[in-house]
């Protein structure tokens, strides 16, 4: 299982991005999908998870701002990023709980700075 992120940048204070992360290769079932994140000097953490019937969980730092969603038929899923704050900045990492292995993708960096 391959996965390829893409999304990231430099945003201001306020502002939105959203990440995408595709999956791909010889998958049967995929039942997790989700975003992590590590912020330099600090250990990796989760933003978000859903899996594949929808369901969500959230790091209770982003409720309220950020919005996971998945397209199963694509093996993709989203993160919709609003009202960044410059403490989001980290390098965020997709994985995929599938098959029975826990899969991770390259990271793409996220900066939030005016």
């Amino acid at each position: 299982v391959q996965l390829q992120a893409s999304g990231g940048g430099l945003v201001q204070p306020g502002g939105s991005l959203r990440l995408s992360c595709a999956a791909s290769g010889s998958i049967f079932k995929i039942n997790v999908m989700g975003w992590y994140r590590q912020a330099p000097g600090k250990q990796r953490d989760m933003v978000a998870t859903i899996t594949s019937g929808g369901s969500t969980t959230y790091a209770d730092s982003v409720k309220g701002r950020f919005t996971i969603s998945r397209d199963n038929a694509k093996n993709t899923v989203y993160l919709q990023m609003n009202s960044l704050k410059p403490e989001d900045t980290a390098v965020y990492s997709c994985m995929t709980r599938a098959d029975g292995g826990v899969y991770w993708g390259k990271g793409t960096q996220v900066t939030v700075s005016s």
